[in-house]
C-alpha cells in the first residue's frame, strides 16, 4: 500500500466464520479470524452498504487519518468533503469512522480485546498485545474490502 506517515494502526486479511442476521433486518454480526489465526473480531456490518457471508475473506485497516500522506485530518470539513483529492477511502470499499472507547487485557498479558464503535455498530478486535497496541487512540477510520 502507498501510504507514508504512521496513518496505519492496524492491517489483517480476515475469514468469515459465523454470520448472525438474526437481530436486525441491515445488519449482520460477522465473527472472523485472521489468516495468521492470532487475531479474531467480531464486527456488526451494514449488508445493505456492503452485503457478506460466512467463508467471504476480506481485508481490514484502521488508520487514524484518511490521508495518503499521513497527516492528521482537517478537521473544519468532514472526511466525505475533500474534494478531488485522493485519499485512502479512494482504495477501499467500505469506510466509517468511529471511536475506540474500551480496551480489555487478557490475565497473562499477551492478548489485548479493543472495543469501537461505528455509530453503533461495534468491533471487537482480539490479538496479540504488540499488534493492537497501535490502536490506542480515541478515533480510527475502518477500511474495508473483499
Amino acid at each position: 500500500m502507498a501510504t507514508s506517515g504512521d496513518s496505519t494502526l492496524f492491517e489483517d486479511h480476515f475469514t468469515i466464520t459465523t454470520y448472525d442476521q438474526s437481530k436486525y433486518d441491515r445488519v449482520a454480526r460477522i465473527s472472523a479470524i485472521s489468516q495468521d489465526s492470532q487475531t479474531a473480531l467480531t464486527l456488526d456490518i451494514n449488508i445493505e452498504l456492503y452485503p457478506m457471508a460466512q467463508g467471504d475473506q476480506f481485508s481490514m485497516m484502521l488508520a487514524s487519518t484518511l490521508s495518503l500522506d499521513g497527516n492528521k485530518d482537517d478537521s473544519s470539513k468532514g472526511w466525505r468533503d475533500v474534494g478531488n483529492e485522493s485519499t485512502l477511502a479512494d482504495m477501499w470499499d467500505y469506510v466509517c469512522h468511529g471511536k475506540i472507547y474500551k480496551f480489555e487485557d487478557a490475565d497473562d498479558g499477551q492478548v489485548i480485546k479493543c472495543f469501537t464503535s461505528f455509530g453503533g455498530l461495534l468491533l471487537a478486535l482480539e490479538g496479540p498485545y504488540k499488534k493492537l497496541t497501535p490502536l490506542r487512540v480515541d478515533y480510527v477510520y475502518m477500511l474495508l474490502k473483499k
